[in-house]
């Protein structure tokens, strides 16, 4: 039995404007083993959060991390970040070709982290203000 400071951890996929889930998506294109592969590593970063460390993810820039997967053929990376709340932010899905990660694909994630900031900045359910 694992402790609860273990299990208080959640991760999220990052929604856009329009509601959809890039991420998710992006694990639903996949085949069935790898979709089954990405749940368990998903599973394993909840579980490890902070303390995860290669194979299973590496450290790309400032506050984004890439989760590893890979099939036979093909190497796919999921990139996220932490954030408060013990909270885990699925950001972006892409399929890697190339041996560094593209700028492209982090700028992407990028995007999202700041996207995701304005919109947690912006919550206004009265708490913002209090002691």
């Amino acid at each position: 039995m694992h402790s609860s400071a273990e299990s208080d951890w959640s991760v999220e996929f990052y929604v856009d404007d329009d509601g959809e889930s890039p991420v998710e998506t992006f694990i639903e294109s996949l085949d069935l083993k790898t979709q089954g592969r990405f749940e368990w590593s998903i599973e394993q970063l909840r579980i490890r959060n902070v303390s995860a460390r290669e194979p299973l993810v590496k450290k790309l820039t400032g506050r984004l991390w890439e989760l590893r997967e890979e099939s036979r053929t093909n190497i796919y990376r999921v990139i996220y970040c932490f954030f408060s709340g013990r909270r885990i932010i699925l950001l972006h899905g892409f399929q890697k070709k190339t041996q560094r990660t593209p700028r492209g694909e982090i700028e992407i994630a990028e995007r999202r982290l700041a996207r995701f900031l304005e919109r947690e900045s912006g919550d206004s359910d009265g708490r913002e203000g209090r002691p």
